[in-house]
């Protein structure tokens, strides 16, 4: 079990996933830059997360949920929560909105699962499954929160904790998807590499 002052922001798995350097930079050492993309996407969950609550039928929906796991160590907001009548009790459906289209790695699902997780561990439930909506496809797209996701959600939660207590910012690796990275100025991944092959250069002539 962790402690209140040992919790981390869930979206801190999104972002290391994406990248542990972006996790570091954002959550080690404070900094944040916002571009279109991350300005799309926050104007897309300031909408989401000022609408009132909606009732529709056996569905209820809350948004902007709070949200921690002790266990995890993790803690933050829910943009939707839909609860679905089953018998006499409602099931959290968590939904998770992302500007942009699914990709091809789990960390948006990762995220989504730990929110499931901090549900579960708060309502004293079981949640099978939640969803992903996504502002370019326009489309919702189930996700079911099965052994290995769980797994997965579990694994990285652990190394975002290690990373974070241990203090230590990755060196910048550039790659394809630095394009899209709001930090991409603040990072610099192609003059640190560069600074780093002629260090490197230079020891070897010396």
């Amino acid at each position: 079990m962790y402690s209140e002052d040992d919790l981390i922001q869930l979206s801190a798995l999104q972002h290391f996933m994406y990248c542990q350097r972006q996790c570091a930079l954002i959550h080690i050492e404070q900094i944040w830059s916002e571009n279109l993309f991350t300005a799309e996407g926050r104007l897309m969950h300031d909408k989401v997360d000022t609408a009132d609550k909606e009732s529709r039928g056996k569905i209820r929906i809350e948004y902007g949920v709070p949200m921690r796991s002790l266990r995890l160590g993790l803690i933050g907001k829910a943009d939707v929560v839909e609860f679905h009548k089953q018998g006499d009790k409602w099931i959290p459906f968590p939904v998770e909105y992302k500007r942009g289209k699914p990709k091809i790695d789990n960390c948006d699902k990762v995220q989504l699962c730990a929110q499931a997780i901090c549900l579960e561990e708060m309502l004293d439930v079981e949640i099978s499954e939640g969803a992903l909506f996504y502002g370019q496809t326009r489309r919702r797209e189930d996700v079911p929160f099965d052994n290995a996701l769980r797994m997965e959600t579990e694994e990285t939660t652990r190394k975002v904790h290690e990373l974070i207590d241990s203090g230590v910012t990755p060196k910048a690796e550039y790659s394809k998807k630095c394009k899209q990275c709001s930090l991409l100025t603040l990072c610099m991944p192609r003059i640190s590499r560069k600074a780093s092959q002629y260090l490197l250069t230079a020891m070897e002539e010396d």
